[in-house]
């Protein structure tokens, strides 16, 4: 029953990833692209867990952990070049 549940969450998350892969090449706007890119880090995250899970291993929760600061630098950074033109002042 476990693996049906895991098998459906990563359905979910991996047709949310595409989604928002699509916002991104076709967002209107660049808030658009940024919270795409916010929430596809977000559903990387849930991946990596759902893949740690299945796998019974630790090392999966420490690269979510990494991907998680990663990708809070990455949309900060992208914000501030939108907004300022420039990431360092």
């Amino acid at each position: 029953m476990l693996e049906i549940a895991l098998m459906f969450a990563v359905l979910c998350f991996a047709g949310g990833l595409f989604l928002n892969l699509w916002r991104i090449a076709r967002g209107p706007s660049r808030a658009d692209r940024i919270l795409a890119l916010d929430t596809m880090v977000i559903n990387v995250i849930s991946l990596l867990v759902l893949y740690g899970i299945w796998e019974g291993t630790s090392v999966y929760y420490e690269a979510a952990m990494l991907v998680a600061m990663v990708g809070f630098v990455s949309t900060v950074a992208y914000c501030r070049f939108v907004l300022r033109g420039d990431i360092i002042e």
